[in-house]
């Protein structure tokens, strides 16, 4: 079984280095099943019924070690204790949204865990705000509802070919899938972004 350390610190280090991490091309179905299912992921959304639904599909994907947060702050605590390997966050919350969330989390030198993948889930699937998504440095935007399987495929996508973190401008997050046009200021606009709805 493939595997690699429990998130936090070491986890976080080993991420960077590339250690824990192969291309999906190497690995056999059930060595990515295996991969899928060591993952610790944090599930961040104020609808708890919804947060029941992802939590289901992510069972369904052989996910165990999973933790769940009804708003960004407490996600914040979670992501700086537990230090999951992923986290899967709303759009619309109260008290901090998902896009400030995002904001506090890509902040390296302030937040520890500034490198940690995230998959922004929303209901909302304009493209103004995928866009605005990739600025803040989302790995993967989904939009609700979503299917196991497109759930399944980005956690692949993150766990077996990470982009680096780059740090352009004031933007800190992985590095740009097809950055069509940089301004003066070096913020970027993302096209072709991956956005999944429910198959």
């Amino acid at each position: 079984m493939l595997s690699w350390p429990r998130a936090g610190k070491s986890g976080q280090e080993a991420r960077l280095s590339g250690g824990r991490r192969m291309m999906s091309s190497k690995l056999s179905k059930n060595d990515l099943a295996d991969l899928v299912q060591s993952l610790c992921v944090l599930v961040v959304d104020d609808n708890q019924y919804m947060r029941k639904i992802i939590r289901t599909l992510l069972v369904n994907c052989g996910i165990k070690d999973i933790y769940e947060a009804a708003d960004g702050i407490a996600a914040l605590d979670i992501i700086r204790t537990v230090g999951p390997h992923t986290v899967i966050l709303d759009w619309e919350m109260p008290l901090l949204s998902g896009a400030e969330l995002v904001r506090i989390v890509r902040s390296p030198g302030v937040f520890p865990v500034p490198d940690v993948p995230i998959i922004m889930l929303s209901g909302h699937g304009e493209r103004w705000r995928v866009v605005e998504a990739m600025r803040l440095g989302v790995n993967e935007y989904l939009v609700k509802p979503v299917s196991a399987k497109a759930l399944y495929d980005r956690l692949v996508s993150i766990t077996t070919q990470p982009r680096p973190a780059v740090q352009l401008g004031e933007y800190y997050g992985p590095r740009p899938r097809n950055p069509t046009a940089a301004s003066a200021d070096n913020d970027i606009l993302l096209t072709g972004a991956a956005v999944g709805v429910a198959n």
